[in-house]
């Protein structure tokens, strides 16, 4: 086993001694032990439940640790909130982010923050500060813009601005890819760079191997609560990490027999959406997925698969046709909703699953019954629902896809992110659906977990089920996917066999170069 030497010119900012935090019977911390270098780009991976942000979150002021010490600069500090980690210069940036939404960029970096009594005062102030940051760091964005009119990646980076603007020497992320497109992904490691070059020092709590491989200097693993060791990021490799994770060798890249397909299961034609503005996001698409296979559908984030997954599922109304076994569906008015579209056998697992897939502030045995609460196996007359039952129920198919902990009684918010998407793909895949329609499977899910629920999507597949799948990651689409249809700008631009294409040529559809463009020709030449 390979451990970390110190570099002796880099002293450590932060050291963990014996962190230990509880929640209940579970024991999500252990003993933990964790030095990081100052101006360094220090990586946390380890499984969803391994205590990650658990203990991040410790070092933010949000929970208290049971035992343990946490030095900064050297000097024991007690941080009791996020407003103590602030002022110990620790700036953090979740997951899912902490924005209001209907409020300027400019509002949400001072809010908390205000100075003065005449608003407008501090507002100029911060104006000036947030554009001598965004020069700094390259992180520009419109101190006016509403928040809910930005990119996801532009409201990450209203997130790190308002770190930088409390002077935060520290920084940390968790999972800040999780909902980027890969330019934007790109783009925030060029900005952790410049920030760790200017002595900034940045903590990233990932489940991606290759951003690990690819911006930090030294990475932790955790397992089941505890520190397994911490390397040299250029002393190990993806493999090592994986098994050090998990516990045993991972497979990296899905392994499957090819697609026995049948019949047309999902027909769709010239379906058009419009959003709430009256804009059209999807234009004249037409495509269908056959009993067997999967078809993925690619896409830089924005460019219509958030609403071809929702008229899909019956979330949104829609103009066109959509079959299931050659039947035609309502697509507006009555029989045309969520519910409905159950009765056809469609299982939809939505791209947000905190603001689709679940209801956080309920159990999970409730949540695991959500949208087929209705099936009489689950009620014992038309008065009272089968509690007992339910909880068996959640009990057999929370252990059968793996969510930990196997606590049916436990509240959904209660779960990681990967355990929480766990809970919806067992609602929707358990009951054999003709059509899964997935939005997103392993977003923000770790490299053991990530494993698991590409399996099950295969092992679907090969009951013969149809699967439409949408995700931003091109290494996804390639692995579990049999055919793959490209979005750019809501319309098909192209459609390709898995085993006959590439990376290369399908960025190159995700950035709206088609196949008739000579461009496109010349680079298939190059990379066949």
């Amino acid at each position: 086993m390979k451990h970390l030497v110190q570099h002796e010119s880099a002293a450590p900012i932060i050291e963990l001694c014996g962190i230990t935090k509880s929640f209940g019977a579970v024991q999500a911390n252990k003993n933990i032990n964790l030095k990081v270098s100052q101006g360094s780009i220090h990586g946390i991976v380890g499984e969803n439940g391994a205590g990650k942000s658990t203990l991040m979150s410790i070092l933010y002021g949000f929970y208290r640790a049971d035992a343990g010490t946490i030095l900064i600069n050297g000097e024991p500090t007690t941080i009791t909130n996020s407003r103590a980690a602030i002022q110990c210069g620790i700036g953090m940036v979740h997951q899912h982010f902490k924005l209001v939404h209907n409020f300027s960029v400019l509002e949400n970096v001072i809010l908390g923050l205000e100075n003065s009594f005449l608003i407008d005062t501090s507002l100029a102030k911060a104006r000036e500060l947030l554009k001598d940051l965004a020069k700094t760091y390259s992180l520009e964005v419109k101190p006016d813009a509403i928040i809910e009119d930005l990119s996801v990646g532009h409201q990450q980076r209203v997130e790190i601005l308002k770190a930088l603007y409390r002077q935060a020497q520290i920084l940390i992320l968790d999972e800040p890819t999780g909902v980027l497109t890969p330019s934007e992904a790109k783009h925030l490691f060029q900005i952790l760079r410049n920030l760790a070059n200017e002595g900034k020092t940045i903590i990233l709590i990932t489940h991606k191997l290759k951003e690990i491989m690819a911006i930090t200097d030294t990475v932790s693993v955790m397992r089941r609560g505890e520190m397994v060791t911490t390397l040299e990021t250029k002393q190990t490799n993806p493999q090592e990490l994986a098994q050090l994770m998990v516990g045993r060798s991972v497979l990296l890249r899905i392994e499957k027999e090819p697609a026995k397909v049948g019949e047309k299961i999902l027909e769709v034609n010239h379906l058009k959406v419009s959003d709430k503005r009256g804009v059209q996001v999807i234009k004249d698409i037409s495509l269908h997925v056959r009993r067997g296979e999967i078809l993925g559908i690619a896409g830089v984030s924005g460019n219509g698969q958030t609403e071809l997954l929702e008229a899909l599922g019956g979330i949104v109304p829609a103009q066109g046709e959509i079959k299931i076994n050659g039947q035609s569906i309502p697509l507006e008015g009555r029989g045309s909703d969520a519910q409905s579209r159950r009765q056809y056998g469609i299982g939809h697992v939505p791209e947000d699953r905190q603001k689709l897939g679940l209801i956080l502030n309920f159990f999970a045995w409730e949540n695991i019954i959500f949208g087929y609460h209705n099936d009489p196996a689950f009620n014992t007359n038309w008065l009272r629902m089968d509690n007992e039952g339910i909880i068996a129920f959640a009990e057999k198919n929370m252990s059968q896809f793996d969510v930990r902990p196997p606590n049916p009684s436990l509240r959904a918010k209660n779960f990681s992110g990967g355990n929480q998407q766990k809970i919806v793909l067992a609602r929707e895949m358990v009951r054999s659906p003709k059509l899964l329609v997935v939005g997103q499977p392993t977003r923000g899910v770790d490299i053991g977990a990530i494993e698991f629920i590409h399996q099950k999507l295969i092992d679907l597949r090969d009951t013969g089920c149809g699967i439409l799948l949408v995700s931003v990651e091109l290494d996804e689409i390639l692995s579990l996917s049999d055919r793959v249809a490209v979005l750019f700008d809501g319309s098909i631009i192209g459609e390709r066999i898995t085993s006959e294409t590439n990376e290369n040529e399908l960025g190159l559809l995700m950035a709206g170069i088609s196949e008739t463009d000579d461009h496109l020709r010349q680079i298939n030449l190059v990379t066949q």
